[in-house]
């Protein structure tokens, strides 16, 4: 059984036991959330489409980290000839949640 979920803007095929990094949530560590967003719902061959969302699906979960870090993204700027080069780094701030329950 999986899910397609809208969770903080983003598509996510989703099974329970599933670990995934998120964009960032505003629970803190250890906390239950639900997600009621489901797009698509699949059990064993039975799919359901949702018309935007699929009426009465749930995704459970728990947050594991609210503080983890993507990997860096490095960048460059350079202007031919003149002598300038520039460069910048960045590490998107991610929660990673584990999947419960699909009910």
């Amino acid at each position: 059984m999986y899910a397609i979920v809208d969770i903080a803007g983003q598509q996510f095929k989703v099974e329970a036991g599933n670990e995934i990094f998120v964009q960032r949530l505003a629970q803190a560590k250890d906390s239950n959330v639900e997600f009621d967003k489901v797009l698509l719902l699949d059990n064993e061959g039975k799919v359901k489409v949702g018309t935007p969302y699929v009426k009465g699906a749930v995704v459970k979960a728990t947050v594991l980290d609210d503080d983890a870090k993507a990997d860096k993204v490095l960048v460059f700027k350079k202007i031919r000839r003149k002598g300038f080069q520039k460069l910048n780094g960045h590490r998107q701030k991610l929660s990673k949640i584990k999947i419960n329950e699909i009910a």
